[in-house]
């Protein structure tokens, strides 16, 4: 996660929190980019056989993002009225050095 903070930070997103948690999930990451409060979930791989980190993320998983990002912004005040739900893909070497990182932007829609 420090990798994607660093990432997102390049990036010109503020993080305000990290490992948020409720009793719906947690979420890596949150943000505010542009007009944006962004809820950021990161996956990390070091092997691609089972897919890449993006596709590892469930439709449940996807459900307890939203519902997650719902408590945060019934909980939080002063927040953006725009939000959306984006990840960072890390890929990670046999070395244990970064081979890949790539942002998707509105990963997760309303829906």
């Amino acid at each position: 996660e420090n990798l994607a903070r660093d990432f997102l930070k390049k990036r010109n997103y503020r993080i305000l929190e990290t490992n948020y948690r409720c009793p719906h999930g947690e979420i890596d990451i949150i943000a505010k980019h542009k007009d944006f409060l962004v809820f950021v979930e990161v996956r990390t791989k070091t092997n691609l056989e089972f897919g890449s980190p993006a596709e590892s993320i469930t439709p449940l998983k996807k459900e307890h993002l939203r519902a997650t990002a719902y408590h945060y912004q019934q909980t939080h005040d002063n927040l953006p009225p725009l939000w959306r739900i984006d990840f960072v893909a890390v890929e990670i070497n046999q070395q244990g050095k970064l081979a890949h990182i790539e942002l998707i932007e509105n990963a997760v829609g309303d829906e």
